[in-house]
């Protein structure tokens, strides 16, 4: 059987990955894309793009003895985007109602 007439399982392997690579990176970019679009627009109608989550922030302070201390801010509502991805330096909200607890290291 001649190699040029037909790829081995290897080139096959290959070219099935960047195939499935090039359709991921395609299919996140026309998310964004759509999901940018639809913000746009909110943005214009002013129709609720932004909202507000209430988030509990806190300092870890690293001390000598390799202990933390931690230093408690009061809750403070913070802006997002009722969105997928961040936009407009915003986080989504879907992402802070699930993560409300931050976390800044010293």
């Amino acid at each position: 059987m001649n190699q040029t007439s037909s790829p081995n399982l290897r080139e096959r392997l290959r070219r099935i990955f960047l195939a499935t690579l090039l359709a991921v990176l395609a299919i996140a970019i026309l998310a964004f894309g759509v999901d940018f679009a639809v913000f746009r627009v909110r943005v214009a109608a002013n129709k609720s793009p932004y909202g507000s989550v209430t988030v509990n922030h806190y300092y870890a302070v690293m001390q000598k003895n390799g202990k933390f201390e931690y230093i408690f801010d009061p809750p403070q509502d913070e802006a997002c985007v009722n969105a997928l991805f961040p936009h407009a330096g915003s986080m989504p909200c879907w992402y802070l109602r699930k993560h409300p607890d931050q976390r800044t290291n010293i």
